[in-house]
């Protein structure tokens, strides 16, 4: 029996996650439908004046994001695992750590991407001036790939949980602190006119760590799950 190579099966796990997402449009636009309401919220609840928006718009973009992003994490492993796939992965014969970095991956392109590109938008509807959308592009690409990194981890520990949501962001939204002080931190500096490259290197050295350790944890939470 041919084995497939590490690198082709998770390439085909990753084309098999966008797939079943466009299959199931509703729960594409989810998190970018959630993310437009609570930001355009803040202005009828607060105040229309630009001026005071700009003021918070770093914290609330920030938030909004977080929280939309988190709202696909519970169903990352459940499908798999009610549909019998993730016994299949798990009996595989390949490294569980790669195939949950596709999984990962996966799960950034499909909820953290389209809030980093919409961002723009409804940040100048906040009034947050042109010059700071690239600092706010950047740090919502990093913040939402920590996000799906370390809730990756958590949806694997609570995949065999019933209505394990509450539990999961229980896990997640305490690690996530760091991540959302220095970039809505970094925004905030760049809607004045300062340097936010400090904030943003941190942010940077906090995506790697993710990135490298949070497979490693997801896959053993699976496994442990899966006993």
């Amino acid at each position: 029996m041919i084995r497939t190579p590490a690198g082709r099966a998770m390439l085909l796990l990753y084309r098999r996650d966008l797939l079943l997402a466009f299959r199931r449009r509703e729960q594409l636009l989810q998190p970018v439908v959630f993310f437009v309401m609570i930001t355009t919220l803040f202005p009828l609840a607060l105040s229309p004046e630009l001026t005071q928006l700009r003021q918070i718009a770093g914290g609330v973009l920030w938030v909004a994001a977080l929280l939309a992003a988190l709202l696909a994490l519970e169903g990352l492993f459940r499908a798999d695992q009610e549909d019998g796939t993730l016994e299949q992965l798990l009996l595989a014969g390949q490294p569980l750590g790669l195939l949950a970095i596709a999984r990962t991956g996966a799960h950034w392109t499909i909820t953290g991407l389209p809030l980093v590109l919409v961002s723009p938008v409804l940040a100048l509807a906040l009034g947050v001036p042109a010059g700071a959308l690239w600092t706010l592009s950047i740090s919502l690409a990093l913040g939402t790939g920590i996000l799906s990194s370390l809730g990756s981890v958590g949806a694997a520990l609570t995949v065999g949980v019933r209505r394990g949501g509450v539990l999961l962001s229980l896990l997640v939204l305490p690690l996530l602190m760091p991540a959302l002080i220095f970039g809505a931190r970094a925004v905030d500096m760049a809607i004045r006119g300062d340097a936010a490259r400090g904030p943003l290197l941190l942010l940077a050295a906090m995506c790697v760590l993710a990135l490298t350790l949070a497979p490693l944890a997801t896959a053993a939470a699976l496994r442990i799950s899966a006993e």
